[in-house]
């Protein structure tokens, strides 16, 4: 009890007194993380951290806005579609693709193909996160757009994810409001390379134009008309390359497909993508819509150009926009185009907009 007395009647010395932090005190007594001196060490250390690592938030490693971000990458959060837009379009008609922060280089070299055809200032990147609309618009500026909410940039590339099926459900949706603005639109996937220039095969004023993504050859003088229905009860249409005339047709057609989608979501049993959803709704329109099927000599799918040596040669000279798909994985794609030299990127960086991406 007289010990315990003494405790109550002990004077409390001042931490931040000299006598308190004198020499001999502190060499003595080992600083906890607990008491006060710790606290102190422990918060100058976060301030020393935080001074140096929050001037890189917003570059790649920080793909979301933050509080510190610069005068230019704040400009571009508050950058709308319709600005964007009306920036990019030229005589009326602008291309617009969509990409994650993984997909910048295939972005580069889908921009070289279109630079040698003099369209890339009409080009208009739809950013699926923050690093790529601040990448994108530091190289070349106006020219990427992000539409909340972004998407986190490693899910939303995985073929199959439910990532990768939001971030293309969204399509559609850009679509529809570009055409509701007035202008005519054409949309490409970025595993794609321009040999000639597309336009020049727009035939006619169709609201819509889309291309085959079965491997079947057809002749040369194939029917424009939508395709029969196959096994699944719709046609197999790419999706990958669409181009809309800002008629009341291409937006009810994009109407429909947003249905479509809404209808047939993602689920674990069932992993969709929006290329179903398209040809429902092409198929479910096309006594509305006037519709155009490109030529396959053309616009081949990748299941026929890549795999099909015969054909590629009897067809030599016609080809005009190549897709790379029918193979899974960013690895698989690079190396495939690499091998039939369409990866760009390698020795013709310098002709992208974007430069050569370090």
């Amino acid at each position: 009890m007289a010990q315990q007395k003494y405790l109550h009647q002990r004077p409390i010395q001042n931490p931040f007194s000299s006598s308190h932090l004198s020499n001999s005190s502190l060499s003595n007594r080992p600083i906890s993380l607990l008491s006060r001196n710790g606290l102190l060490l422990l918060l100058l250390a976060l301030l020393v951290i935080l001074g140096v690592f929050l001037p890189w938030a917003g570059s790649p490693l920080f793909p979301f806005p933050t509080n510190t971000l610069s005068p230019s990458q704040s400009k571009w959060r508050d950058y709308s579609l319709a600005q964007a837009v009306q920036f990019a379009a030229k005589n009326g008609t602008v291309i617009v693709c969509a990409v994650s922060y993984a997909y910048l280089p295939f972005l580069s070299n889908w921009l070289i193909s279109v630079s040698r055809q003099k369209h890339q200032d009409k080009v208009l990147v739809i950013a699926e996160d923050y690093a790529t609309l601040y990448k994108v618009n530091e190289r070349w500026p106006g020219h990427a757009v992000l539409i909340p909410p972004a998407f986190d940039s490693q899910t939303a590339h995985k073929f199959g994810s439910q990532g990768f099926f939001n971030f293309t459900a969204r399509r559609p949706q850009h679509l529809l409001q570009i055409v509701e603005l007035g202008y005519s639109v054409m949309y490409n996937d970025v595993d794609m390379v321009w040999l000639q220039d597309p336009f020049k095969y727009l035939e006619g004023r169709h609201d819509a134009y889309f291309m085959d993504d079965m491997t079947a050859i057809k002749p040369l003088d194939h029917s424009h008309d939508l395709p029969p229905p196959g096994k699944k009860g719709r046609p197999y249409i790419c999706s990958c390359m669409i181009f809309l005339r800002p008629t009341s047709g291409a937006k009810l057609l994009m109407r429909k497909w947003i249905e479509e989608l809404q209808d047939q979501p993602w689920s674990k049993a069932k992993k969709a993508n929006d290329q179903p959803g398209f040809n429902w709704a092409l198929m479910k329109t096309a006594h509305q819509v006037d519709l155009y099927l490109l030529p396959q000599a053309a616009f081949p799918t990748g299941g026929l150009y890549f795999k099909n040596k015969t054909w590629v040669k009897e067809t030599k000279g016609k080809h005009v926009i190549i897709h790379n798909n029918y193979i899974v994985g960013f690895e698989k794609k690079i190396k495939r185009f690499r091998d039939y030299g369409l990866w760009l990127v390698d020795d013709h960086a310098l002709e992208s907009p974007l430069g050569k991406l370090e």
